[in-house]
This record gives C-alpha cells, structure tokens and sequence, in this order.
C-alpha cells in the first residue's frame, strides 16, 4: 500500500510523480497522432518524407550517437545506484525512433 501513496508524501515526490504522467500522456499523444495519420495525407507524414527529411534524421543520428557516446564514457559505470544503466536505456529508445524516422523518410520516398 506504501506503493500506492508514495508521491503524495512529499512536494517532491508529487513534482516527480506529475511529470512521469505528463510524459507518459505525451508519449501516447504522439504515438495516437501517428496512428492516425493516414498514408501521404497529413502534414505531419509530409513533412517526414520529404527529401529534406533524410538529412535531418542522419543528422539527428550522428548527433546522438556523439552525444551519448560522450555521455556514457563520463558516466560511472560501478555500483547499483549508478545512473549509466538509465541514461544508456533514455539513449538506446531515443535511437530507436531517430532510427525509425530514418527508415520512414527513406522508405516513404
């Protein structure tokens, strides 16, 4: 039960707690977006395939793989509290999806 009330036992937790929720919803806000996006027709689908959109997201991938593979060589990697498990996990989704906006841009030409 402790489980269940932990965010509202102190301001913190509660900060904590509503922008775990904030991000959650905008997570499933973009994904319902995308889902509904029909093939060409959305400006949003536009804009992604377009041939501009390649070099965006080759760029968005060389800037990411710099950056986080800066970040995890300044990262301690001993103990459990470590936060490199964290961050290498926020790296390897955000990969992902650049890597996905890739294949899309490429794919939908």
């Amino acid at each position: 039960m402790q489980l269940f009330v932990v965010a509202f036992q102190s301001p913190v937790n509660f900060v904590i707690f509503s922008l775990s929720i904030l991000m959650a919803g905008s997570i499933i806000a973009i994904a319902l977006r995308a889902a509904l996006s029909t093939e060409g027709r959305s400006r949003m689908a536009r804009a992604i395939t377009n041939p501009n959109a390649k070099l965006l997201f080759t760029f968005l991938f060389i800037v990411w793989a710099v950056v986080y593979g800066v970040t995890l060589q300044l990262v301690p990697h001993v103990g459990a509290s470590s936060p490199y498990g964290a961050i290498g996990l926020i790296g390897m989704f955000i990969g992902f999806f650049i890597m996905m906006g890739l294949l899309w841009a490429v794919i939908g030409e």
